[in-house]
Order: structure tokens, then sequence, then C-alpha cells
């Protein structure tokens, strides 16, 4: 059992947006009681009802600036495109002191719509956790979800250092390392290593679909191991990912003018059959998942044909061989 702090370095924290990553926040800082009171946010009363049910919240409102009034600290857990708005309906109960972040997969859109807005004498601090699952809602939350993940933060020129190292311990705190960037360098290593990712993930699965020659049940029966992968990223929620690639295109665009050009190396090198070539990159490719592996970001256990099991059950594996 993780052993909780005795004075939590948070009185109060409330949570806009109860999802996946929210909900796990929620757990995360329960399990270390790194907040005296939490308090949420969500749109529809099913979702508040289902926090509430869950433990996952003391309070539950319908109105955000309910939630953050009095928090020393307020976490936007929603869609970038939602966030300005959101930051609109509450900033005028944002209390002096308080450290204002956000978990979004984009930082410089989210400096953009939000630093116009910030009142004077709150601390806003843009963090990126780079965990997560395709699974969404309150129910998909895992206090396990951040551990040995990275959180990549990155403060504007002049943030105040106190409540900087505060926000790096809560983020340490809930499991993960944390790393610094400025807001276009997190974008742009974003763009390769998720965005552009995904976005052949839903292109591929998208393009399976349409080929009127294969039908969709057998598109199902033999799915092999690749197009699995390609159908977990591809089932991620459809508006976060929407907002991810309008707020973050230049990034992406200079990315997948890269990843073109390489795609027609690849397919001149087929069409000659120059197996060197191919053999060349398929060997340095296989090394940087083996460096993956080594980096604790990844296991060697096999997928194939094994029964799925719950993300938590995954994180506990490691654990388990320890005993």
């Amino acid at each position: 059992m993780t052993e909780k702090l005795k004075n939590p370095e948070f009185k109060k924290v409330a949570l806009l947006g109860l999802g996946l990553i929210g909900s796990s926040l929620a757990h995360a800082m329960r399990r270390k009681n790194l907040a005296g009171t939490i308090t949420g946010h969500a749109r529809t009363s099913a979702t508040r009802k289902k926090a509430l049910e869950l433990g996952l919240v003391d309070q539950c409102f319908e109105d955000p600036g309910d939630a953050v009034r009095d928090a020393d600290l307020v976490i936007l857990c929603v869609p970038i495109g939602a966030c300005r708005d959101l930051l609109s309906a509450i900033r005028d109960d944002l209390k002096k002191g308080a450290i204002l972040t956000d978990v979004g997969s984009v930082k410089g859109a989210i400096v953009r719509d939000l630093e116009p807005l910030m009142p004077k004498g709150v601390h806003f601090i843009p963090a990126h956790p780079i965990a997560g699952t395709e699974h969404s809602g309150p129910e998909s939350g895992f206090a396990e979800l951040f551990d040995g993940r990275w959180c990549i933060l990155t403060p504007l020129s002049g943030s105040d250092e106190k409540a900087l190292e505060k926000l790096k311990n809560f983020w340490r705190a809930c499991g993960s390392s944390v790393e610094i960037m400025t807001p276009e360098h997190h974008d742009l290593v974003l763009a390769i290593t998720s965005h552009v990712p995904h976005l052949i993930a839903y292109n591929i699965v998208g393009t399976a679909s349409d080929l009127e020659r294969v039908t969709e049940s057998e598109v199902v029966k033999f799915s092999a191991a690749g197009f699995r992968d390609f159908t977990r990223i591809a089932a991620s929620d459809p508006v976060m990912w929407r907002d991810i690639f309008l707020n973050n295109k230049d990034a992406v665009l200079e990315m997948l003018g890269r990843f073109s050009e390489d795609i027609s190396t690849l397919q001149k090198a087929i069409r000659w059959g120059d197996g060197d070539v191919l053999l060349d990159l398929f060997t340095r490719t296989r090394e940087i998942r083996r460096g993956i592996i080594e980096a604790g970001q990844e296991t060697e256990l096999p997928d194939f044909g094994r029964a799925p099991a719950t993300a938590s059950e995954k994180s506990a594996e490691p654990a388990k061989k320890e005993k």
C-alpha cells in the first residue's frame, strides 16, 4: 500500500472534467492524500452522480464556478477546444494565489487561448501528463495511470517558482516523472510521438472500412495484431482528438510532410526490390522499440490472443514479480 502524506499539499483541488484523466487524478490524490478536499465539475447530471458514487470527489457541481471557489489548485481536464470558455466561466471565482493548470496534449494553443484571460494573482502553469487509454468517462480512471509516466510542464516566462515547484511535487506524488519544455517544443515533440501516430491509425482503420472488396466481417475476422493495435488507438475520444489536430496543425503538418517523404522512399524500395533499404529501416526501428522497453515505458509481455487485462491489472504486474 502506498504511504499517504500526512499534510496535503493543497487544501482544496478542483477537477473540471471527470473523464479518464480527471477521474484518474482523483484516484491518485486519494491514494496519497494530496488534497484535503476534492471538488468536481461535469456538464451532465449522470456524470456528477457517478463521480459521487465512485468517491472521486467530495462535492460535484454543475456550475464550474462553484467547484473552483477557494480551491488552491484547479485542473482543466476537458478537451482543448473547451478550455477557453471554461476559464471565462470561472475566472472571477479563482482565488488569488491559486494554481491553474490543464492536461491538454497541445500547449501552444492553451497558452494562446488562456493567458489573455488569466486574472492577476493566479498562477497559470500548463501541463500534459503523457498517459492514457482509449477509454473515457468517470468509471475509466485508476490511480496507477500516471505511475512511471512523464508529465511535461510548460511554464511561461516569469512563472512563480514556488507555484511551479508545488505543481512539480504534485505530479511526482501522482507517480509521474516531470520534464520542463517550452510550449512550442512540446507541440513539435508530441506531433511525432503521439499526434501523427493517432492520425495514421484513424486513417488506416477508416481505409479498411471503406474498401468495398473487403467486408466489415472480414476485417474483424482476420484482424492481425498490427491492425488490432491501430483499432485500439482509433477508438480514442473523437472530440479530444479533433481539438488536438485543429490546435496543433502546424507541427502536425510538418511531421506529416516528413512522414510522406519517408513513405515515398519505402514505396520506391518495394517497387524496385531494394531489400537493403527495407532491412536497414526495420533494424533501426526495432532498436527504438527496445529502447522504449528499457526506459520503462512499455512491457515485453505479448498481447497476441490474450484476454484483455484492465489497465490497473497491468500496472500491478511488475509489483507482483517483486514479491
